[in-house]
């Protein structure tokens, strides 16, 4: 079944909320050095980029209070291709952590920098 307009764009907010709230849950997990936990959390924030890639067809620029610039649907490339690199980078933040010297440069380089990459370029400010 199709989703309306409304619950794509719900549905795409929730997700990004949920990997920001896991992405906090990483750093604290990774900073305990509880790695095995951090990674499946990891793993878990990998998948959903690729999910969203799907969230953002055409007709859900705008209402339901998005916060996605119309330049996602511009730059429909570049914005799929951070997705996909967000989602890369989480797999790659698997396999460092553990030995990284600097957990939270590590985590700057492989999670938040995606983060702010795309929050600077796609989303509204809030």
């Amino acid at each position: 079944s199709e989703l309306s307009v409304e619950e794509i764009i719900k549905a795409r907010k929730a997700l990004f909320s949920k990997n920001y709230s896991t992405a906090k849950k990483v750093q604290t997990l990774s900073s305990k050095g509880e790695f095995e936990k951090a990674k499946s959390l990891m793993i878990e924030m990998s998948e959903n980029y690729k999910v969203l890639i799907e969230y953002f067809p055409e007709n859900t620029k705008e209402g339901f209070k998005t916060e996605a610039l119309p330049i996602i649907w511009e730059k429909k490339d570049e914005f799929n291709n951070l997705m996909e690199k967000s989602s890369t980078d989480m797999i790659q933040l698997t396999k460092v952590i553990e030995t990284a010297d600097d957990i939270r440069g590590t985590l700057q380089k492989f999670m938040w920098g995606n983060c702010k990459a795309c929050h600077s370029k796609f989303r509204a400010p809030h």
